[in-house]
């Protein structure tokens, strides 16, 4: 793979894979199978309980122009993936055509949990990237994510600087597709300030859960512990629905990505209790 320099050539693209599978051994989850290449890779694992922590590094500076991220992972039947990384996923200034992107795909088989729980998204000046997320899930399986969007470096004044941000979320059950999403964000032509769109608010979150467990039970739990997380209406605008068939989504807004953390690791506790009978995990993820 070429080095990576602070400058991409001209329409060159640089990718970087990760792979791993985890299987349940008995009361416990265990990577079968890693393979990754530079500057992604796997740092640390540790279990709790039955639940496989993984935490993920990237050894660079960022995401610079013209870089691809791509990130399969796989829970066989029964396993549980808690999956999160060192720290902020920070893209870097790029030319029209040459932005960043990333690709993740998630197979949860019959009865398996992946949680990803990744730290938020930092877009600088002149940043473009695209991101796709791709859920093919079993009987009886869970895949949550929570996915967090900075307006840039605030304090260097670059708050709505980047260029574009493009997030896709695809999730099919037993091959089915049943939900599909787009996020689409172009700061520069995008009226964000107006009535109806983000008015004051900077930050904006999504917390997603798909699984054939999901009921109008835990969408209720999750509207009471919105309501009452304690976090001041003035700092976080936030509502929660059911999607089309086996999913729940929360969309939010903020004045700052602690805000969003905070109700999002809410969130995550009432799901984690409602449809896996256990308590919050050492791995935060969103904290």
């Amino acid at each position: 793979m070429a080095s990576r320099t602070a400058t991409a050539d001209a329409g060159r693209r640089r990718t970087a894979v990760l792979e791993a599978v985890a299987a349940r051994r008995e009361d416990a989850t265990a990577l079968v199978h890693r393979y990754s290449t530079s500057p992604i890779k796997i740092a640390k694992t540790f279990q709790q309980g039955s639940e496989l922590c993984v935490m993920l590094m990237d050894a660079s500076p960022g995401m610079l122009a013209g870089d691809r991220y791509e990130l399969d992972w796989e829970a066989q039947a029964g396993a549980h993936l808690s999956l999160t990384n060192q720290g902020f996923t920070k893209v870097h200034p790029s030319k029209p055509g040459q932005g960043a992107s990333s690709i993740a795909s998630y197979r949860a088989g019959t009865d398996a949990c992946i949680e990803t729980m990744m730290k938020p998204t930092m877009l600088y000046r002149g940043a473009s990237y695209e991101s796709g997320v791709s859920v093919d899930l079993a009987r009886g399986a869970i895949w949550m994510q929570a996915d967090i969007l900075c307006p840039g470096r605030t304090l260097r004044g670059e708050a709505f600087q980047y260029e574009a941000w493009d997030n896709r979320l695809s999730v099919r059950y037993e091959g089915e597709l049943i939900h599909h999403q787009r996020q689409l964000i172009r700061p520069g032509e995008h009226r964000i300030g107006q009535p109806g769109a983000w008015r004051a608010f900077s930050h904006v979150g999504t917390f997603a859960v798909f699984s054939d467990r999901v009921t109008t039970a835990l969408l209720e739990a999750v509207r009471t512990k919105l309501e009452t997380s304690g976090i001041p209406q003035e700092q976080l605008y936030a509502g929660a629905a059911m999607t089309w068939r086996h999913g729940l989504i929360v969309l939010a807004a903020a004045d700052s990505a602690w805000v969003l953390q905070r109700a999002f690791s809410d969130i995550r506790i009432a799901i984690r209790a409602s449809l896996l009978g256990i308590g919050p995990s050492r791995l935060g993820g969103t904290e």
